[in-house]
């Protein structure tokens, strides 16, 4: 029985989930099989339970690697959850049932092929370059260097590589693209990029899951989870940002501000939508979720971006502005989630990760590759207040609107 339990709890580890997820799920799980205390530790890359049932008792762990995110494995091992909690007798879950049901699970293929994929990271790529102030020939630039670093991506990341390694070259690789077209296009007079198109090429990269994953489980005081996991997304960030400090030097890259938009309001207005919505769903398909899931996270980032760049616009900071919108798509998500029970998160993190403020990371990036040490700190803590504010504005969202967030047991 617990040989079942550790299992699922290792499977739905490794698709991304918080730590407090997986001992509340394991919890559940355990309570169906009239498991009497489950007592579960559960750190970045294992896991340890104590079972005891009337007099027996039972420790065991078990391994966990490699980490990854699977949004549709979030949501089916949430089901089958959620289906012996709501109605044991209904559901029929027996020890047989449920290894057969994980199997079933752990084998499902991805929703998408890899050039769907890599073809959803490349118009994401292309409307995070418009949305900081990208020209045509970037956006062009950020769709082929995104979609062909995400293609190399999960060519590496599927033969086992070091997770960190692969970051790195990826990111050498999809910049070092995006100045290659760059530069052919100025030399073919097709038109001058943006520095804009150089953050959105590697935006895949972006390891938003481990981060806000980290968070809620810092509030939820998983410490060693929750820090284990903060310390895996920053070391992926550092690899990310020593792979574009490498380009940015070679290319001899300087820092300049976007020309302002020549459209009218209303069109502005529209291509923002537009943009937000085309990398919500590239952001969402990059985590596997179904086609339902993928255009709620479209709707959603579209509400949350215009929010943010409207107060923006206004004179708002743009880290209360960031606020203000992720705190938005975290209280909707919070009302699509139990029609399509899907975990929260899988409507959140893809949601904001188009929030990122690529010209501050932009200019973190090439200061500090050009040895400005003072200019690259101010950029990077700019940076981080807006990264920040993302995060805090998805948390806010669960204090409204779940009492568990706000008493503690």
């Amino acid at each position: 029985m617990l040989d079942g339990l550790l299992r699922f709890g290792a499977l739905t580890l490794r698709a991304g989930n918080p730590s407090f997820r997986v001992r509340e799920a394991t919890g559940l799980l355990a309570r169906h099989f009239a498991v009497d205390s489950l007592a579960l530790e559960v750190s970045l890359n294992g896991m340890t339970a104590t079972a005891r049932r009337g007099e027996e008792h039972a420790t065991l762990a078990v391994d966990v690697a490699p980490l990854g995110i699977n949004v549709w494995r979030m949501g089916a091992l949430s089901r089958v959850v959620e289906e012996a909690s709501s109605d044991p007798k209904r559901a029929g879950l027996t020890l047989a049932t449920l290894a057969a049901r994980l199997a079933a699970i752990e084998a499902a293929p991805p929703l998408h092929p890899a050039f769907v994929v890599a073809a959803a990271v490349g118009l994401a790529s292309a409307s995070f370059a418009y949305l900081n102030g990208g020209s045509v020939p970037a956006l062009i630039a950020a769709f082929i260097a995104g979609g062909l670093g995400q293609m190399l991506r999960g060519l590496l990341l599927g033969r086992r590589l070091n997770q960190y390694a692969v970051t790195a070259l990826c990111a050498v690789v999809a910049a070092g693209l995006f100045c290659l077209i760059a530069t052919l296009q100025d030399r073919t007079g097709i038109g001058r990029n943006s520095a804009a198109g150089f953050i959105s090429s590697v935006l895949f990269l972006v390891p938003g899951f481990p981060l806000v994953a980290a968070l809620l489980d810092l509030l939820q005081h998983q410490m060693v989870a929750g820090i284990a996991r903060l310390a895996y997304g920053m070391l992926l960030l550092l690899a990310a940002a020593f792979g574009l400090s490498i380009v940015a030097a070679v290319a001899g890259l300087t820092v300049t501000a976007p020309p302002p938009p020549t459209e009218g309001m209303a069109m502005i207005l529209a291509l923002r939508g537009l943009a937000s919505f085309v990398g919500g769903c590239g952001f969402s398909i990059l985590y596997n979720s179904s086609w339902r899931t993928v255009l709620t996270v479209g709707a959603l980032a579209v509400v949350g971006n215009e929010l943010r760049l409207g107060l923006h616009d206004l004179g708002l900071g743009l880290p209360s502005a960031t606020f203000i919108g992720a705190l938005t798509v975290g209280l909707l998500a919070s009302v699509v989630e139990s029609n399509l029970r899907e975990p929260r998160i899988a409507f959140t993190v893809p949601g904001i990760i188009i929030m990122v403020p690529g010209l501050y990371a932009f200019q973190t990036v090439v200061q500090f590759a050009q040895g400005n040490a003072l200019a690259g700190l101010e950029a990077a803590v700019l940076t981080a207040f807006v990264v920040g504010a993302m995060a805090l504005g998805l948390v806010a969202a669960r204090f409204i609107t779940e009492r568990r967030w706000l008493v503690e047991s």
